[in-house]
C-alpha cells in the first residue's frame, strides 16, 4: 500500500461533523514504519486535531523520531497543503529536502519538499538539536 492508499483509507475514520472536511495523513520515519492520523474535530474549534498532528504523535508514541517521507489527503477540489501549524510540526521532525505528497480524493496530486512548504523555517537545527 502507497503512503497516499494509507492516508486516504485512515481518512475516512476522521471525524469532521462540523466541517466535512476530512483530512488524512500517513508518515514514514526512518525506520520505514508507517503512522497515520486524521482529524478529529470537537465542537470547541481550537481543541481539535489535525491528521498530520495524530500521524506525528504515534510515530513519537512508538519511539521514532524522524520523518521521511508524509502524504495528506483532503476533501478539497485540489490538493491541499498542510496548514502553518503541521508545516511547523512537520519540519520538527522532517529536514527539509522530505517530499510531502497533497492528494485529493478524485487522484489529484503535488508534491513539494519541506522547504518549499515553509521557507525559512525555525527548526531545531536553531535550537541545538538534531
Amino acid at each position: 500500500m502507497s503512503l497516499i492508499e494509507a492516508a486516504a483509507k485512515v481518512r475516512e475514520n476522521a471525524h469532521a461533523p462540523y466541517s466535512g472536511f476530512k483530512v488524512g495523513a500517513a508518515v514514514r520515519s526512518s525506520s520505514g514504519a508507517v503512522y497515520l492520523g486524521c482529524n478529529v474535530e470537537n465542537a470547541a474549534y481550537p481543541e481539535g486535531t489535525c491528521a498530520e498532528a495524530g500521524a506525528i504523535a504515534a510515530m513519537i508514541a512508538a519511539g521514532d523520531t524522524r520523518i521521511v517521507e508524509v502524504a495528506v489527503i483532503a476533501d478539497s477540489p485540489d490538493p491541499v497543503a498542510p496548514c502553518g501549524g503541521c508545516r511547523q510540526r512537520l519540519r520538527e521532525f522532517a529536514s527539509p529536502d522530505v517530499v510531502v505528497t497533497m492528494a485529493n480524493k478524485r487522484g489529484a496530486t503535488l508534491e513539494m519538499r519541506m522547504d518549499e512548504l515553509l521557507p525559512g523555517a525555525f527548526g531545531p537545527e536553531q535550537l541545538g538539536g538534531h
